[in-house]
């Protein structure tokens, strides 16, 4: 398996509270489908990796979180949440102050929700549903208000697709040379070719094995990369001018549009929109 720690986006997690697992995360009880849990924290993250038998939503109203698993890296906004399945191996990251909101939902409920660690929108209205959820006591009635609203949130669970804010990770250990130095220095712009000399193979060898580990072609991997370091900067509020060039793009427009085609806004409308 791999050292989950390796692969966190330029964090310093030393420094950071580190938090235990959830209780409520290792109690099963179908009557109960759906337990909300609030938390404030800031500069904090889980202690160490952990599963738990519950699939877990998490939502942040405002900051960036970073969620590791076995299989890759999830950058998350204010205006997504992360899905959790049960039993999946994860660490979570809040490098600034965060109020998040958790679903932690009963594995007898999981049914049409993804198999996989995913981001997912979180519209307006499954917004306000999951705001609501956290004034309810955790053990509401099966007949009750609460009961029927959390069967509404699981409805709308189902109906969303994931996003793409997540970054597979490779086992291999050629694969995994290139990673790591990428994810330490996203506008890195040495080619496919140059790459496969650092690591001793071909450049077609290097390009087939990229596909079967990650997923993604070598160029797409290093762009999704760079999305995710994009984001992060700017929810930092570092500028957009300065992040294009530290990210190794030739020009603004190049940047921009990269941004837009995959995430569907700018990067300017894509915060301003969270914050609306």
């Amino acid at each position: 398996m791999l050292c989950l720690s390796c692969y966190i986006l330029t964090m310093n997690i030393a420094k950071m509270t580190k938090l235990p697992p959830v209780e409520i995360g290792f109690r099963l009880d179908s009557k109960h489908p759906v337990i909300p849990l609030t938390m404030e924290v800031e500069n904090a993250g889980c202690a160490a990796p952990h599963a738990h038998p519950r699939g877990q939503l998490i939502y942040a109203s405002s900051g960036v979180m970073r969620v590791n698993c076995a299989t890759g890296i999830w950058l998350v906004p204010p205006s997504q949440a992360v899905w959790m399945p049960p039993l999946m191996e994860h660490q979570v990251y809040f490098s600034a102050a965060v109020s998040v909101r958790n679903l932690f939902i009963d594995p007898s409920a999981v049914d049409g929700l993804p198999g996989l660690c995913c981001v997912i929108n979180v519209p307006p209205l499954l917004r306000e549903l999951i705001l609501r959820a956290m004034t309810f006591d955790e053990n509401y009635r099966a007949d009750s208000v609460e009961w029927r609203i959390m069967m509404v949130i699981l409805d709308e669970l189902r109906q969303l697709k994931p996003v793409p804010l997540g970054l597979p990770l490779p086992q291999d250990e050629r694969i995994r040379q290139v990673t790591e130095a990428l994810l330490v220095a996203p506008g890195d712009s040495r080619n496919l070719e140059q790459w496969a000399r650092q690591v001793f193979t071909t450049p077609r060898t290097l390009a087939r094995m990229f596909v079967r580990e990650t997923g993604m072609t070598f160029g797409a991997w290093r762009q999704q990369l760079r999305l995710l370091e994009a984001v992060k900067r700017l929810e930092q509020g570092e500028s957009v001018s300065s992040i294009y060039l530290d990210l190794g793009y030739q020009s603004l427009s190049a940047f921009i549009e990269m941004f837009r085609k995959t995430l569907g806004k700018t990067p300017g409308k894509f915060f301003r929109d969270d914050k609306e």
